[in-house]
């Protein structure tokens, strides 16, 4: 009985730590910012960056899939910081098709890839320039609003019958 109870438990927590992204950091600038891609654009073109936000809008065209992202501040786990100051914009280009219904606005994604330059456009009325990113790999967040507190409870619980 306490040995099945323990793996339960180990399951539990393996499958509690399972939705955390694990994206290979070696060779990524995590120093460098959306806003030092625009100003640095052509230095920088090429460097492979980790960036998070929340999904602005995204459109499915011929061959990719773009997606127009409000940058934030990832925290250890590489989930975008929506409680911290929002970084510039940035357009995000997946080769191949996104489902726009899973990938809508106001989600939360974790993506890594190389810079591809900038391309300008519009943001209501305002020009904007954008910082492309070509994506290598994407992770998108669950709907449900992080939270501190632990995701599963131990109880010890009593049943009456009758």
């Amino acid at each position: 009985m306490v040995r099945t109870l323990a793996i339960a438990a180990l399951l539990v927590l393996t499958t509690a730590c399972a939705t955390t992204p694990d994206f290979d950091t070696e060779g990524v600038a995590l120093e460098v910012t959306p806003e030092q891609a625009v100003s640095e654009s052509r230095r920088l073109e090429g460097t492979r960056i980790l960036w998070g936000g929340v999904i602005v809008a995204a459109r499915n065209l011929e061959d990719t899939t773009r997606l127009e992202i409000l940058g934030y501040p990832l925290d250890g786990r590489q989930r975008p910081v929506t409680d911290a100051e929002a970084q510039r914009r940035f357009l995000a280009v997946h080769e191949g098709y996104l489902e726009t219904a899973d990938y809508a606005q106001g989600r939360w994604v974790t993506l890594t890839g190389p810079l591809a330059g900038t391309r300008s456009g519009q943001v209501g009325e305002a020009t904007y320039t954008y910082p492309v990113v070509r994506v290598k790999a994407i992770h998108l967040w669950s709907q449900r609003e992080p939270t501190s507190e632990p995701r599963f409870h131990f109880g010890i619980g009593v049943l009456f019958g009758g």
